[in-house]
């Protein structure tokens, strides 16, 4: 005999599948928002993530071609402001190297607090706005607080990071935020790749985000650093904005070719 059947009371309707998950979806949006804001939870899943970023970084061998994020080569370029991409941004806590600051920029939104929580574990300081606009005349009260925060760190002598694209906007378009930080600072862009050889890449989601998976291999670019002077106009601060998504966009391509590349 049927289970359901079974055990439904005389007069009452038998409960369906689609009954049943009604009921699960009413439920989960019961809890969904209190788990949301629980601190508590919160930490678990941050904890999580940190420790999955970490075995991605100690299981994937950095193969050669590779930059370094600081030192180097590049040390006369520091403190600079690190470009990155959404949705491939993920690994960077992990591989920036310890015992140098950064600061880096991360939204407002809700749905980032975890980002910030998740960079802090690795000791990067976190600065809360949203700085890729596409008028950088007109950012809004947060932004230009957390550019003015960014500029003092520069001025500290610390590197920062911010994410170049708008969030929902164009994916791999840098916005004017960035640039205005450079102009404002007098400190250069330095566009900054990192990919993986294993990744899962979410198709649906707007900026195509890259799950970097372990056991593979990695690679580290930095592209053409992009100065801005402090006299730049509007038609300069465009011709800039081209430019870091020109170098973001190259220093992105290699990173993947050297990984993807044959071994």
């Amino acid at each position: 005999m049927d289970n359901d059947l079974a055990k439904a009371p005389p007069g009452q309707a038998t409960p369906t599948g689609r009954g049943r998950s009604r009921a699960t979806k009413a439920f989960w949006r019961r809890i969904r928002k209190p788990l949301a804001q629980s601190r508590f939870v919160k930490n678990i899943i941050v904890g999580l993530l940190a420790q999955f970023v970490r075995l991605v970084r100690l299981t994937n061998r950095i193969v050669d071609g590779s930059a370094k994020l600081t030192g180097g080569a590049y040390a006369q370029f520091e403190p600079g402001i690190i470009a990155l991409w959404h949705g491939q941004h993920l690994l960077t806590p992990a591989y920036y190297p310890k015992g140098r600051p950064l600061v880096a920029m991360v939204s407002r939104s809700a749905d980032a607090e975890l980002n910030a929580l998740m960079i802090e574990r690795f000791g990067i300081e976190a600065v809360r706005g949203s700085g890729g606009r596409d008028n950088a005349k007109h950012l809004d009260k947060g932004g230009a607080k957390a550019l003015i925060a960014l500029k003092k760190s520069l001025v500290a002598g610390k590197n920062v990071a911010m994410i170049a694209d708008i969030p929902h906007g164009t994916p791999r378009d840098a916005g004017l935020g960035i640039v205005l930080l450079a102009r404002l600072s007098g400190r250069p862009i330095l566009p900054a790749a990192i990919a993986t050889s294993r990744r899962k890449v979410l198709e649906k989601s707007w900026d195509k985000t890259t799950i970097n998976l372990p056991f593979g291999r990695s690679s580290i670019i930095i592209g053409t650093p992009v100065f801005v002077p402090a006299n730049a106009d509007d038609a300069e601060m465009e011709r800039k904005r081209l430019e870091v998504t020109a170098s973001l966009n190259a220093a992105t391509a290699e990173a993947y070719r050297l990984v993807d590349a044959p071994r």
